[in-house]
């Protein structure tokens, strides 16, 4: 039983990002190296160790990684009523918000694919900052939108692809402040995002977030290149549930 519940932890804490991943292994005593070390807090100092972090920050990482490590488990396939939240994932979101106009606009393009019979709704999730009541928000082709909702067109059998593109456009250009961020609800495989600022006005700095706690400002995310179109490019893979990703720049 204890394999069996260490390989799935193992399985899970694979898709987190790096420094909860190594929490994760530490914490469980996973690891072939931690599990030399009986005493819990002799593992926290060993993981504190390989991340250049002290034991305190390494202590977060390991309540942040449970917290999402019980997101991945509860998003796992499992038997459930036809069209419920859950019996999907994302296999790839393509997504450019485009700032070098007079009023913003974010163009997402979706495929899903349903883990059960009859998947027949999604959950229409903006990125921040644009989850307001006044977001102006059209379907483009893949379904109806019904509030919050985006009602498939026919029923999705298990295993098969659904593609889906929606547009968002802000009241004002100030509504997007400073960054564009995904919190993904449910797995995700690809994020591919641009953003093109324009090359008179790319900022002075740009940031990609990278599996980042969206509630923590003590990590900035890492310095990205402006080409000289006055564009960023990002990819991210294996998005974990409840964690950030995306890009924030510098008025």
């Amino acid at each position: 039983m204890r394999r069996k519940v260490s390989a799935r932890l193992a399985e899970l804490a694979g898709r987190l990002p790096a420094d909860l991943r190594l929490a994760t292994l530490a914490a469980f005593a996973i690891d072939d190296d931690a599990r030399q070390l009986p005493l819990y807090q002799d593992r926290v100092h060993w993981a504190a160790v390989r991340m250049d972090r002290d034991p305190r920050t390494v202590r977060r990482r390991v309540d942040e990684a449970i917290n999402h490590l019980a997101e991945l488990a509860a998003d796992a396939p499992r038997d459930q009523p036809p069209g419920r939240a859950g019996g999907w994932r994302t296999t790839g979101l393509h997504a450019v918000l485009t700032l070098d106009r007079p009023r913003p606009e974010v163009i997402e393009r979706h495929q899903v694919v349903a883990d059960g019979d009859g998947l027949r709704e999604l959950p229409l999730t903006p990125p921040l900052p644009l989850d307001r009541s006044d977001l102006d928000a059209r379907v483009l082709y893949g379904g109806t939108l019904a509030g919050p909702t985006l009602v498939l067109p026919v029923p999705v059998r298990e295993g098969h692809p659904h593609d889906f593109a929606v547009r968002f456009r802000p009241p004002t250009a100030d509504a997007m402040r400073s960054h564009l961020v995904y919190v993904p609800r449910h797995p995700c495989d690809l994020l591919d995002l641009r953003v093109r600022f324009g090359r008179t006005t790319a900022p002075p700095r740009v940031w990609a977030l990278h599996g980042a706690d969206r509630h923590d400002g003590a990590h900035p995310g890492r310095r990205y290149p402006v080409d000289q179109a006055g564009e960023v490019h990002l990819r991210f893979r294996h998005l974990a549930p409840g964690l950030a990703y995306g890009v924030r720049w510098e008025v």
